[in-house]
């Protein structure tokens, strides 16, 4: 290429960092916000930020796992009159985790806050959120629920609040977390941070400010500030027992230092429940007067199916099957399970016929069958599902 054509795509590149031809220079703060069917928050959010951000050049990036509400047409509708605006709308694929890793890479400003749609963040926070980053006083600034003026009781039942207590003193414990809030959906942080981490991110679960710091520099630098926790207005709250749960496989994998991965720590979770749940069902078909032979094949069958659908819930949440592909995704995990116990056994037995301990020949089958049924499952039962 000529040097007359590479200085006129270099003037070409500094023309497009202007926005809407009015010699504005692009935004210094992006906002990215997760949504799953929060349609009626948009509007009085996007006016919260306007009130909040007066005197900042900022963007924000909406990004929807395909919400049933039609989240996106508000979405839409917004962007047509304020460029500033923008959303991106994700399918099959889902998580709150996956939608902000995705939404800070697609940003275009050097600093980036992450914060939910819900209007339980306070939005009046950013501005002295950016200006902590802008002094140099910190890479990251976390806003807790838990500092000195910081709270949640409005907003947390007694048992959600203990609960989050509890888990934050397992990441800080588990993880050396340097942070009193760790689980915090709301917080800013330079991008360059998120480009070196994401691809040891997980696109799994809801906490992805656990995720970013156990999984950045220890270089980089924490600051806090506190603000109070607001009562939803609109909308559900997607906490729930799925969320916990994988939570606990996010802690298993980062302290493993991701040798293990959340989805493989929860099908080993969800695994252990099932072999609890044949044992109890076995113990009480045998004391009803069953057979060992009945109560056994029951005992199988129960635990087959209680794995199927845990992981459907929990293991393969953002894959998850519905409708008739419930029906035929257990047909497959029962198939491709039955396998890998036929394998299992065959290793063991092998193992075992070369004078190797009892408790290794077991192992060993225990092993090979659990990793079948991890990888085949993966491949085959919850590949597209939807």
């Amino acid at each position: 290429m000529s040097s007359h054509g590479s200085a006129s795509l270099t003037n070409r590149a500094k023309k497009l960092t202007v926005i809407d031809g009015g010699g504005s220079p692009g935004p210094e703060l992006s906002i990215v916000i997760p949504t799953f069917n929060e349609r009626d928050n948009i509007v009085p959010l996007i006016e919260r930020l306007r009130t909040a951000l007066r005197n900042i050049a900022w963007e924000v990036i909406f990004v929807d796992d395909d919400s049933v509400d039609k989240t996106l047409d508000v979405v839409r509708d917004l962007s047509i009159r304020d460029r500033r605006i923008r959303g991106i709308r994700r399918i099959n694929r889902r998580g709150l985790a996956g939608a902000c890793v995705e939404g800070i890479l697609s940003s275009s400003a050097p600093i980036v806050a992450v914060m939910d749609a819900d209007l339980q963040h306070d939005e009046t926070r950013l501005a002295e959120m950016l200006e902590i980053i802008r002094r140099d006083e910190g890479d990251l600034v976390v806003a807790t629920r838990y500092g000195d003026e910081g709270s949640a009781d409005g907003a947390l039942t007694s048992i959600r609040s203990a609960g989050s207590r509890v888990a934050i003193r397992a990441a800080q414990r588990l993880l050396h977390v340097e942070t009193t809030d760790p689980m915090s959906g709301f917080f800013m942080v330079r991008r360059w941070i998120v480009e070196k981490a994401a691809p040891k991110l997980s696109q799994q679960g809801f906490k992805i400010l656990l995720d970013l710091i156990a999984s950045s520099p220890r270089s980089v630098r924490i600051a806090e500030i506190p603000y109070v926790f607001r009562p939803r207005i609109h909308g559900e709250s997607k906490m729930d027992a799925a969320v916990v749960t994988e939570y606990l496989g996010l802690l298993v994998s980062k302290w493993s230092g991701d040798l293990i991965s959340g989805r493989i720590a929860l099908f080993g979770m969800v695994g252990s429940s099932g072999v609890v749940l044949h044992l109890a069902v076995l113990r009480l078909l045998l004391l009803q007067g069953a057979t060992f032979s009945i109560a056994q094949l029951g005992a199988m069958l129960v635990a087959m199916v209680s794995n199927y659908t845990l992981n459907n819930t929990l293991t393969y949440r953002d894959r998850r099957r519905r409708g008739w592909q419930l029906l035929t995704g257990l047909v497959l995990f029962s198939l491709l399970c039955s396998v890998g116990i036929l394998a299992g056994v065959g290793v063991s037995s092998l193992f075992y016929g070369n004078k190797s301990q009892w408790w290794l020949a077991g192992l060993a089958g225990a092993v090979i069958g659990a990793a079948w049924n991890y990888i085949t499952n993966s491949l085959i039962t919850w590949r597209h599902a939807r």
